[in-house]
């Protein structure tokens, strides 16, 4: 966020998507090809494998640049958890990040589920299908590194939470299996640009001393969310059924856009301020 533009951001973010549209794909492949689940995990723990080595391999790559990063970074100022939240948007910042992640991966865990138990579509067919969402955000951070030139940080989140939001009125709203799978690509392009963008924005809302800081407490907050509200839903569907599945994404994205909007107008606030 200190050192590469917003591009960089969003084309780095987009290879964690190839990783993520590959998974569910040849898990389906696996299981369609007359194989089983354990034979997907081992082709995937393969690839593991195998990056692994290439990290091990590029480490000499990280050693060259440690003296210029340790240069760049060394005037960052580390504070901790209770004062940071004093900081101006710094708590809906921290909202934004856990209701993002909620939502990402609430929609990714229980996409495959969704469309076999409420659509009646067999589980291989759905493994590969959920994968739609996934290659959603690989294609919307791909070329949103390109839209970035035009748009700045603020307008592709709020660019992605439209779409997002469209995705899930789609969901909400589907007669057909076909528009159910649009439905996961609409929110998958969503989700593309806000991630990278709240990161990239955070030395612009916090400043180039506070944002290593910032930035660990963001991402905790966003791992939070990941970790907790996948499960939480699984707990709900056990009692209302998974067809709240939309609701439960809805609920997310409209705490999300809500903590973003004050993030903006407090900013805005700032600059008229000064």
């Amino acid at each position: 966020a200190l050192h590469y533009k917003a591009k960089h951001m969003n084309w780095l973010h987009c290879f964690w998507g190839i990783g993520a549209t590959a998974g569910p794909y040849i898990m389906g492949v696996f299981l369609t090809g007359g194989g089983n689940w354990s034979g997907g995990y081992g082709a995937i723990a393969l690839i593991q494998i195998i990056l692994t080595g290439c990290l091990v391999a590029a480490l000499p790559l990280w050693k060259r640049a440690e003296k210029t990063t340790s240069e760049k970074t060394e005037n960052g100022k580390s504070i901790p958890f209770g004062e940071a939240l004093t900081l101006s948007g710094a708590a809906s910042v921290m909202v934004s990040f856990f209701c993002y992640c909620a939502l990402e991966a609430s929609a990714g865990m229980w996409a495959s589920s969704y469309i076999v138990i409420r659509w009646g579509i067999t589980a291989e067919t759905a493994a590969k299908w959920a994968a739609l969402f996934y290659l959603g955000i690989t294609a919307g951070r791909f070329f949103g590194g390109f839209i970035t030139v035009k748009l700045n940080d603020n307008a592709m989140i709020r660019l992605g939470e439209i779409v997002v939001i469209l995705g899930i009125a789609g969901l909400l709203g589907a007669r057909s299996e076909t528009w159910v799978f649009v439905s996961l690509v609409l929110v998958g392009i969503g989700c593309a640009p806000i991630f990278p963008s709240l990161l990239h924005a955070t030395p612009d809302n916090f400043g180039k001393e506070l944002s290593q800081s910032l930035m660990g407490m963001q991402m905790a907050c966003a791992y939070m969310g990941s970790a907790f509200m996948p499960p939480l839903f699984g707990i709900l569907a056990q009692y209302a059924g998974i067809r709240f599945y939309p609701v439960y994404l809805a609920l997310f994205a409209v705490v999300l856009f809500i903590m973003t909007e004050r993030i903006c107008r407090k900013k805005q606030t700032g600059l008229q301020k000064s």
